[in-house]
């Protein structure tokens, strides 16, 4: 339970990691943004097809992967058609600082409700090298939200300080629904199968419908292409150091 614990919480914490550039340059450039997020999205699928969806097999079997899976995407799917997302990058004028900001903190909390129960269920499994796997691959997802929520607040004239305090609420949400993902995975039985499923299908769905189209958008897409290669081979020799 302390592992899971501790590797929730730096995978939560991540989200205050990915604002500290904010803190030394207000902005980044559109090439560094997009390689940083598609070198994301290779970590999050080369965990899900390599980690995830073999283990989830093994646990539970196709059906359960098969079910697993498709809730995770759906939940997602659910998740992004009622949250509404803030282009920071083309609305730069906010000044209601205020309820923009709690809205987007609403939106942030929400989305990281899976993200921990992908976590905790993967420290529940039988295969120990899981857990630190898929809390890097969401750490790895949740700096480069840090960094929009920072710039968000930014823009709607929040100080830093204050911008380092909301990364680091949100990401409380991640650390209670990773200890409610583990212990359902723990004493309820034959849901860990499930529960890994679901993690892949979760990080499959930001990788692909938000994680690439991001990072294709502004002209760099050769750049992000070998970013996103190079992030899928990391997580594989971080997967073979687990083993």
């Amino acid at each position: 339970m302390a592992t899971a614990l501790f590797g929730s919480f730096l995978s939560a914490m991540a989200t205050v990691l990915g604002v500290v550039p904010i803190l030394f340059v207000r902005r980044l450039s559109e090439l560094w943004k997009d390689v940083l997020v598609a070198f994301t999205a290779g970590i999050m699928v080369s965990a899900s097809t390599f980690g995830l969806m073999p283990q989830a097999i093994k646990e539970s079997g196709i059906i359960a992967l098969t079910l697993g899976l498709i809730t995770g995407v759906l939940l997602l799917d659910l998740i992004e058609n009622n949250i509404p997302h803030i282009d920071v990058e083309n609305k730069p004028g906010f000044t209601n600082m205020d309820s923009k900001a709690l809205l987007v903190l609403i939106a942030l909390f929400i989305h990281n409700i899976p993200e921990g129960l992908s976590t905790g269920f993967s420290y529940a499994s039988e295969q120990a090298s899981l857990g630190p796997m898929v809390a890097i691959a969401i750490g790895a997802q949740n700096m480069p939200e840090g960094l929009i929520l920072a710039v968000f607040l930014l823009n709607s004239q929040a100080t830093r300080r204050k911008a380092l305090i909301m990364a680091a609420l949100t990401g409380l949400m991640e650390m209670v629904s990773a200890v409610i993902g583990y212990f359902t995975a723990s004493y309820v039985q034959n849901v860990v199968g499930y529960g890994l499923a679901f993690a892949a299908g979760a990080m499959l769905f930001i990788a692909y419908k938000e994680l690439i189209p991001e990072s294709h958008g502004h002209g760099y897409e050769r750049p992000s292409t070998y970013s996103f290669i190079f992030g899928l081979l990391v997580m594989v020799y971080i997967t073979q150091v687990y083993a």
